[in-house]
């Protein structure tokens, strides 16, 4: 009981904040996010990992760890979303292929379709949608120009810590990544302290046309329950092999 006062008061108070900040709410557009993975401070915390990897690693990525950087970009409106890998070209005009991957979500029919490249191969998970179980937080900081709100949750496949920072001033119930759930769109999320850290970049509202279109869906089709079990696993085999199982999955 004292658990779901709490969630109450965190909303209200979010909700009675943020008119005052005079934002507008808008439910259409399109967000680019940039993530940040910090590969010298996750190889540093597998302890399974020989000396002589963490070493390789440390001379590859320097002291200055700055994080290796990609973006994702999430067009979304009342009722769907879908969050796809942005290429961008290098400073000689080219760009390398990026994995397939698009996470799409339809609040209004509770359903969901992901279609990811991992361990060499193509899934697609379809199945309804389950929201992590979150804990909002009295905390609030400014994302993109947004009043955010804090929450945090724990992946229990990866034994991973999560943290997001919402905005109920783009009332969206979307994010970066598989996370959603929220009353308010994720600006921002981090992933065990700051190993990951993905934060928006812009928001731009407009009206769509075609950017919530899926592409023709080639690859394994599995439910929640087998990817979680295909992650689990790899994991494990990993451990077992002394092997970084993130290198062939999303950290």
């Amino acid at each position: 009981m004292k658990a779901i006062l709490k969630f109450r008061f965190s909303l209200v108070f979010f909700a009675l904040l943020s008119p005052l900040l005079g934002f507008s709410q808008k439910t259409e557009g399109v967000v680019i996010y940039e993530r940040q993975e910090f590969w010298s401070k996750i190889i540093g915390q597998l302890t399974y990992l020989s000396n002589e990897e963490k070493d390789r690693v440390k001379q590859t990525w320097g002291k200055n760890d700055d994080g290796w950087k990609s973006k994702t970009k999430l067009a979304f409106n009342a009722n769907e979303s879908l969050l796809t890998n942005v290429e961008e070209a290098s400073e000689y005009g080219w760009s390398s292929r990026t994995e397939d991957y698009y996470i799409y979500r339809n609040f209004e029919k509770e359903k969901k379709i992901e279609l990811i490249e991992m361990m060499g191969k193509t899934y697609v998970v379809e199945d309804s949608l389950k929201a992590p179980n979150w804990k909002v937080l009295n905390q609030i900081k400014d994302v993109a120009g947004y009043i955010c709100m804090k929450a945090v949750t724990e992946d229990t496949v990866k034994h991973q810590k999560i943290t997001a920072w919402f905005t109920g001033d783009i009332p969206i119930s979307a994010g970066p990544e598989r996370y959603y759930g929220l009353p308010g769109l994720i600006l921002e999320l981090e992933i065990n302290d700051g190993d990951v850290i993905i934060t928006a970049s812009s928001v731009q509202f407009k009206k769509l046309t075609d950017e919530l279109k899926l592409p023709k869906l080639k690859g394994k089709k599995i439910k929640d329950v087998d990817y979680d079990r295909l992650i689990a696993n790899h994991i494990k085999d990993s451990i077992k092999s002394y092997r970084n199982p993130y290198w062939a999955i999303k950290y």
